[in-house]
């Protein structure tokens, strides 16, 4: 029976290193995935899921405004998939998470969606909210705060180490703008 799977944490926990070592498996298998990343996180390029560690492989783009099963179907014209894995699921959408849940339930294939769980700001990101809501299986990776103990928050710093407090919900970095701290930490420095 195919399932949704949430696999969420801070930054730095190796999501898309889980998500690159899934596909592979299935692969290594003879077995067809599709591996799916939102158009807006262009860090590495468009189309690309890379890992901090080097790992990388292409990517079919989606934006807000796709019909992500539609996207499947088109794809299950032309070859049977097996699994659709999705990078930085905390970008999509409401209605884009339904789909997901319709692409395991209808189709019957596994989806495997890695993402955040919070923002810098300590507020659940759409995609996220409803993956917490409405996946079958639910899987934290862990990250580690500077203290050592499990960080579960993001803070987001400017160009001279500051914390920024507002701003837009999605701004597109890695190390160089986001810090992955515990609830302490994040409450400490936030909230200063």
């Amino acid at each position: 029976m195919a399932k949704l799977y949430f696999y969420y944490s801070s930054m730095n926990a190796g999501k898309s290193t889980a998500l690159l070592q899934s596909s592979y498996n299935y692969r290594e298998r003879g077995m067809n995935t599709l591996v799916l990343a939102p158009s807006v996180d262009d860090r590495y390029g468009v189309g690309r899921v890379t890992s901090r560690i080097g790992l990388e492989t292409e990517a079919q783009i989606f934006s807000r405004d796709d019909d992500l099963l539609e996207l499947v179907e088109q794809v299950l014209q032309e070859k049977q998939l097996h699994c659709v894995l999705i990078d930085e699921a905390q970008f999509l959408t409401r209605e884009q998470v339904f789909q997901l849940g319709e692409i395991t339930d209808r189709l019957k294939i596994p989806v495997l969606a890695y993402g955040l769980r919070t923002d810098f700001q300590g507020e659940p990101f759409e995609g996220s909210k409803y993956l917490l809501a409405w996946a079958d299986n639910l899987k934290e990776l862990k990250a580690i705060c500077e203290c050592g103990a499990k960080a579960t928050m993001v803070i987001r710093m400017d160009a001279e180490g500051n914390v920024v407090q507002q701003g837009s919900q999605i701004e597109i970095g890695g190390n160089d703008k986001y810090v992955s701290l515990c609830r302490k930490h994040f409450k400490a420095l936030f909230y200063a």
